[in-house]
């Protein structure tokens, strides 16, 4: 007995148990963080197939299963009439507001963080200061003011004013860049300065160091910019649906509200169908350029 008891104490305390112990509740906590995340995933699949369309009788297996959610969004069912639906045209709508927003963000997100990063000027600390400021800020306090804005510059030019999508780009852009200057910067920083004085001995100006030195090298950060611009855009609810009131111009998100909006008459099972497919550009661009999102978000974490 005095041995047993002498050896369970190094059985549990010897440095191979605790490896395997450790690696134990790693794969466990892992399994249930995995679980954690798709399984609102397979509800949406699952409520998207359930031709009940209620959430109360809603199960993982659905036992009404059918497409019927999916033909009442395309307008193929003949017994349902739920207003003016358009969704091929939301969806054309938010791919376009996103990705026009995203080349734009991105074209004067880059130059702006190459001066802040390359040229020394006077009020450049205080200017990157101001911008980390403004961000500190959440942006529905802005929400009225930004209302106003639009509504009385679409006076002056009607295309950016209310109900354009020109003028939801034009807000979409004041948003995101502030912190995208500061991602890029931080990356900008990185890259050796020597890069810009060979350009220099060989007579090119700052413009062409920029397009043919430093460009090429930005592509990680510029494809996790890209990313994050398109999803926050692609996802957004509140602005579009303050700026936009013709249905015709509705985006996604905006569009998809109208089918759980009612009190009595809520179709989360079109909504869901919608949802889901809404969800394959960003599952088919993250797929694409997964390879240089993780390099991108940590190079320019640590200044060399």
């Amino acid at each position: 007995m005095a041995n047993l008891k002498q050896t369970q104490p190094g059985i549990f305390g010897s440095q191979k148990f605790q490896d395997r112990l450790s690696v134990i509740v790693r794969l466990v906590i892992a399994v249930f963080l995995i679980l954690f995340a798709i399984f609102p995933v397979l509800w949406i699949i699952s409520a998207s197939f359930d031709n009940s369309n209620s959430l109360a009788t809603q199960s993982l297996i659905p036992t009404n299963f059918g497409i019927r959610n999916y033909e009442r969004l395309f307008n193929l069912d003949p017994n349902f009439r739920f207003g003016e639906l358009n969704y091929w045209r939301w969806l054309f709508n938010s791919i376009k507001v996103s990705g026009i927003s995203t080349i734009l963000s991105l074209s004067l997100t880059t130059m702006a963080a190459y001066a802040f990063s390359r040229l020394r000027f006077a009020g450049r600390v205080t200017l990157l200061k101001a911008i980390l400021l403004i961000q500190a800020f959440p942006n529905i306090l802005a929400i009225v003011a930004i209302y106003v804005i639009v509504f009385q510059f679409g006076q002056i030019i009607p295309a950016l004013g209310l109900n354009t999508h020109a003028g939801l780009i034009m807000v979409y852009l004041g948003g995101s860049m502030g912190m995208n200057i500061w991602l890029m910067k931080g990356f900008l920083d990185t890259i050796p300065r020597a890069i810009d004085e060979s350009g220099m001995i060989d007579g090119a100006s700052y413009w062409q160091i920029f397009i043919y030195l430093i460009l090429p090298l930005l592509r990680p950060i510029l494809v996790v910019i890209g990313l994050l611009g398109f999803i926050g855009t692609y996802g957004d609810f509140i602005l579009a649906r303050i700026l936009l009131t013709d249905i015709k111009e509705y985006t996604l998100m905006v569009g998809l509200q109208i089918f759980t909006a009612g009190q009595f008459d809520q179709k989360w099972g079109v909504f869901a169908a919608g949802a889901l497919i809404g969800a394959l550009p960003i599952m088919t661009i993250y797929l694409t350029l997964q390879d240089h999102i993780a390099g991108g978000l940590t190079a320019g974490a640590v200044k060399e």
